[in-house]
């Protein structure tokens, strides 16, 4: 089974941070280890999170890069180390191929679609977000999509 996760950054810190990590787990322990690869853009917050319980729970990873990015992020990005880390651990890394060339370029969010079966989307609801266009993507593409926003949840 291959699932993909969309976020609303900025979630990291205290309660918002532990009722996702608590809801990612308990989605990705409800699926085999051996059968579950999970595909993510390895950004901070969620979809990290979702990494991280992949690999814990046994599965298998594979990240997205956007064409225009470097791939591990600029040296300033606080987040840098955790990205190639979880990068290093993946079975594959995707490297979008730039517009003019054909590719998707930075549009990870159909990137991500048209390779995964189900979707989790930690988000709000609120219409508008990237993890609103990438679910409603994945709806219209038939894919069953897991909302998780647990109550007492809250953006920055």
């Amino acid at each position: 089974m291959r699932v993909g996760i969309t976020g609303h950054r900025g979630l990291s810190g205290g309660i918002t941070e532990m009722l996702v990590r608590g809801d990612l787990w308990r989605l990705v322990t409800t699926f085999g280890p051996y059968e579950l690869v999970g595909v993510t853009c390895a950004d901070e917050g969620p979809e990290s999170w979702f990494a991280r319980s992949v690999l814990e729970h046994g599965g298998k990873v594979e990240v997205i890069v956007p064409a225009g990015a470097p791939v591990v992020g600029r040296a300033d990005d606080r987040h840098r180390a955790t990205r190639l880390q979880l990068m290093n651990e993946a079975n594959a890394v995707h490297r979008l191929a730039p517009v003019e060339y054909g590719g998707l370029g930075d549009d990870t969010g159909r990137a991500l679609v048209g390779m995964i079966d189900e979707l989790i989307a930690v988000w709000d609801g609120e219409p508008g977000s990237e993890p609103a266009r990438v679910a409603e993507l994945a709806q219209r593409a038939g894919l069953f999509v897991h909302r998780i926003w647990p109550e007492g949840c809250e953006r920055v």
